[in-house]
């Protein structure tokens, strides 16, 4: 399976972000808003090259570009454009902040951005959750959440999974033996070793220990999981599964579930195509293609309108 993950926004080879602050400064002065230049602008540059727009607007015009742009814009076309202002890790924080505060927890968006990510994209983002909010990320998880989903969720933010390295089949073996005996072979499942292993080891040491699994207990570990597991743990430790084998795949599935049913789950729908943009979009719009027979641009094309469709299909198909 090809673990190759390509981008659709890569930033443009002539930057200048004098020039592109002057543009988006006319864009917002004066009389109406011209829409469509903030979207070539924005969604073709880099997160990097956006930071370094934001700067020069600053140094040029002694303003903030995230409020010109929020007085200016409205709706979803101003989340997107929001969204794609702030830094990665930065905005993925505002978007824990959100799912956690108020009455009750979005658990879908905790899985969807804590068991997708990296040792170092992790790494990033409790960093800036404490400078953003002051206080620990880990901390505020746990008055949020309970029992097994808190621990797997609390091993996962406090660095707990290994770097990516070599992967040792010996070991994947013994792993894949003692989640088979935690499952399937006793009464009652251990939530526990299934917590222990799928935090702490490195995506490409799971890709292994899964294939053992699969030798040993003659069917997937998201069969045994979805069998022995229930709750918000099964669908976390699922997302881990699933993104080990293919994390294009699981946000395709994440992206069509946001369109279907009654109404768009925009909020979604926007950090997705935010925040893997610059990651692995490209290939997650292929997956969307083989899995559902459509193309993701058509879908959203179906289910957005306005600034707001023009500024996604220019994220996901740039010109």
């Amino acid at each position: 399976m090809s673990h190759q993950r390509e981008p659709t926004v890569v930033g443009v080879a002539n930057f200048n972000a004098a020039e592109d602050a002057a543009t988006l400064r006319g864009a917002m002065k004066g009389f109406g808003t011209d829409e469509q230049t903030i979207i070539d602008i924005l969604c073709s540059r880099s997160n990097a090259q956006r930071q370094a727009i934001a700067q020069a607007f600053t140094h040029e015009y002694g303003r903030d570009i995230i409020e010109d742009l929020k007085s200016e814009l409205g709706g979803h076309f101003e989340d997107v454009i929001v969204a794609l202002m702030r830094p990665p890790a930065e905005y993925l924080c505002k978007e824990l902040h959100n799912c956690m505060e108020g009455m009750g927890t979005d658990e879908n968006t905790l899985v969807e951005i804590l068991c997708t990510r990296t040792k170092k994209e992790i790494a990033e983002i409790v960093d800036a959750y404490e400078r953003l909010y002051n206080r620990p990320l880990a901390e505020h998880m746990c008055s949020e959440t309970s029992g097994d989903f808190r621990r797997l969720l609390t091993l996962i933010v406090t660095g707990a999974r290994d770097e990516e390295a070599g992967v040792d089949l010996a070991r994947a073996q013994a792993s894949a033996q003692e989640l088979f005996d935690a499952g399937e072979a006793k009464w009652g499942t251990d939530e526990e070793i299934f917590n222990k292993i799928l935090a702490h080891e490195s995506f490409a040491q799971l890709r292994a220990i899964f294939e053992a699994y699969k030798d040993i207990a003659g069917r997937t570990i998201e069969q045994a999981i979805k069998a022995e597991i229930g709750g918000e743990l099964k669908d976390a430790l699922s997302a881990i599964v699933e993104c080990t084998q293919s994390a294009p795949a699981w946000f395709a599935t994440r992206l069509r579930d946001a369109m279907q049913g009654l109404g768009t789950d925009d909020r979604t729908l926007i950090r997705i195509v935010v925040s893997r943009s610059e990651i692995d979009l490209a290939t997650i719009a292929r997956e969307y293609e083989r899995l559902y027979d459509k193309t993701l641009e058509s879908e959203i094309r179906g289910e957005t309108s306005g600034d707001y469709k023009r500024a996604l299909v220019a994220l996901i198909s740039p010109a």
